[in-house]
């Protein structure tokens, strides 16, 4: 295993990840269209990383923990909102290894019937994920299974560099992309392989601002943790590894109220035909909101990370 013993996000190590884990993952497409169809003045590029296997961007993370690791006989052991336990589910039925999550009450049914699905040993229980999360490590004491972080660990934030990587080979020039945080590891790996050929822009919901605190605190703070993107958004803080790399390689973080998250959420159903989850329609509410207002004409990026959801009847 030439990359065991990960310690950084550097394009090499994003590269030889995306090596390692191409067998296992899809290509996600992108689909650019006229932004006057959404009242914006510019061009947006979506790339539709919710048609990943497990519904988000996490299977790229799950896969790199687990192909660049030994795995015990106990298996391995998540904590999770949701989309990152189903990515570990379904990554290591892929592989052959038991595997453990541990999801807090707010988990999406959605999320929780995939998890179950892919046929991991699922616990439901605690009201936040930082409960998951005191379950998890429990059970890897007891059982010597192997812990895989849902974002602070350098293999999943490479898997995410992988995601920046493919984005860029696709969509060409852009002018900014914008990405949603919670515990930082997407916005991570793939602003660290972003950043250096275009603008990169975090986007946060307003009750769970973990890079907005941290960025202005200096260093990972405790933030709110609540939202009607709670299951996937909503971690106590920032990662610490996650934030190493984004304070030098994002340039700003927005806020985006509930409200406007559920606002996008419709519009990519009126306008795409997209059904996303409130993460994933999290960047752009920013746009949609003026949370984040494009020069005209730019060609701004937008990650759709994710679509564990029910669907939701937006007519009603």
């Amino acid at each position: 295993m030439p990359l065991q013993g990960l310690n950084d996000a550097t394009p090499n190590s994003f590269r030889e990840t995306e090596r390692l884990i191409r067998p296992y993952i899809r290509r996600t497409p992108i689909v650019e269209v006229d932004g006057a169809d959404f009242g914006l003045p510019c061009r947006l590029v979506f790339k539709l990383e919710f048609m990943q296997r497990g519904g988000s961007f996490k299977a790229r993370g799950a896969f790199a923990n687990l192909l660049l690791s030994d795995i015990p006989k106990a298996g391995v052991v998540a904590a999770s909102g949701g989309n990152h336990g189903a990515a570990v589910a379904y990554a290591a039925r892929a592989l052959g290894a038991p595997a453990k999550i541990f999801v807090p009450e707010i988990s999406s049914p959605a999320k929780i019937a995939r998890i179950r699905s892919y046929g991991a040993d699922l616990v439901v229980g605690g009201k936040l994920y930082s409960d998951a999360v005191e379950a998890a490590d429990a059970f890897a004491a007891k059982t010597g299974a192997r812990s895989v972080h849902a974002y602070d660990s350098w293999e999943t934030i490479n898997g995410a560099g992988s995601l920046g990587l493919e984005f860029a080979e696709q969509a060409g020039d852009l002018d900014a992309v914008l990405i949603a945080v919670g515990g930082g590891g997407l916005i991570a790996g793939a602003a660290a392989a972003l950043s250096e050929r275009t603008r990169v822009i975090g986007v946060e919901p307003d009750q769970a601002p973990t890079l907005f605190r941290a960025l202005a605190a200096g260093e990972p703070v405790d933030a709110p943790a609540g939202g009607v993107a709670a299951d996937s958004l909503a971690p106590k803080r920032i990662g610490a590894r996650p934030f190493a790399v984004a304070r030098d390689r994002v340039e700003k973080v927005v806020l985006v109220a509930d409200d406007d998250i559920v606002k996008a959420q419709k519009a990519l159903w009126e306008g795409l035909r997209i059904v996303a989850e409130p993460g994933a329609a999290t960047p752009f509410a920013a746009l949609l909101s003026g949370a984040f207002a494009p020069q005209p004409d730019a060609r701004i990026g937008v990650i759709l990370s994710g679509a564990n959801t029910t669907a939701v009847n937006f007519d009603a």
